[in-house]
């Protein structure tokens, strides 16, 4: 074994688990914003009504329903907006409700763990993509306008748009903003392609910046810049200087990094 490496690996893991943006659920789940997925765990007891060999199999689907329930429960606790939950957003209509019941329920079984009391604990998970097409499709249009800027275009060529946020209190959301100093909107779901935020999302989360620029979604020349505030009711909203919300218009006229939802949060 090559042992000196082993221990690089070793100490690599902390700080690459540290750089991800997760949020650890009071059942024992997560939900990660930087891999844009929800994991959720249930425990199931045996029916010991049943025959013996049905038991272990009765425990299985009584942990997945427990699943279910958590994930279920988890999702509706997410900001959509920084006014909107999706609970708030679901009880507005029973299409949208379905939809989002129907994205959780499209779980997958990523472990079973066997107690040895008889009972099962299972590990499900879903992709928050799921999600955004169940709550994002009625947000998004389905023709976005051109983008448009007064100035005159910026010849840099950006591959992406990170924001720090960091210490500023920030929260994830599925469809933040980020604005100007005048609380002009610069990037929300009205400059993104549909395709593109159903299959990855609006944004993406990290809590490392050079995690962040080595990100797929944003290398290989993405342009950073540091937030001054954010704001709205759930703090998911992020404020950039005026200057540089100019900067990112004048380059978004030729580029499509905005479009392609090529854009990154850094936060706490």
């Amino acid at each position: 074994m090559n042992y000196k490496l082993f221990f690089v690996l070793l100490l690599l893991v902390p700080v690459l688990l540290y750089s991800q943006y997760f949020e650890k659920t009071p059942t024992g789940g997560v939900v990660d914003w930087t891999e844009q997925m929800i994991r959720e765990v249930g425990i199931g007891a045996p029916n010991p009504n049943l025959p013996i060999g049905a038991q272990r199999a009765s425990a299985i689907e009584a942990a997945k329903r427990v699943a279910l329930r958590n994930l279920l429960e988890r999702v509706q606790g997410m900001n959509i907006t920084s006014e909107v939950t999706v609970e708030q957003y679901t009880v507005t209509s029973d299409i949208i409700y379905n939809r989002v019941e129907g994205a959780v329920k499209n779980f997958r079984v990523i472990d079973t763990r066997y107690k040895s009391d008889g009972s099962v604990e299972v590990e499900v998970e879903v992709p928050l993509s799921g999600i955004f097409g169940a709550v994002l499709t009625d947000m998004v249009p389905t023709d976005r306008p051109p983008y448009g800027y007064e100035g005159a275009p910026s010849s840099a060529v950006y591959t992406g748009l990170i924001i720090d946020a960091r210490g500023l209190g920030l929260r994830p959301a599925l469809a933040p903003k980020i604005l100007d100093q005048n609380g002009m909107e610069i990037y929300g779901t009205g400059s993104v392609s549909r395709d593109y935020a159903l299959q990855i999302g609006v944004v993406g989360y990290e809590k490392d910046l050079n995690k962040a620029r080595g990100n797929e979604r944003v290398t290989n020349n993405p342009v950073v810049v540091k937030a001054v505030e954010v704001t709205g009711t759930h703090k998911t909203d992020v404020v950039i200087p005026s200057q540089d919300a100019n900067m990112i218009r004048a380059a978004a006229v030729n580029l499509n990094f905005l479009e392609q939802c090529k854009v990154m949060l850094i936060l706490d």
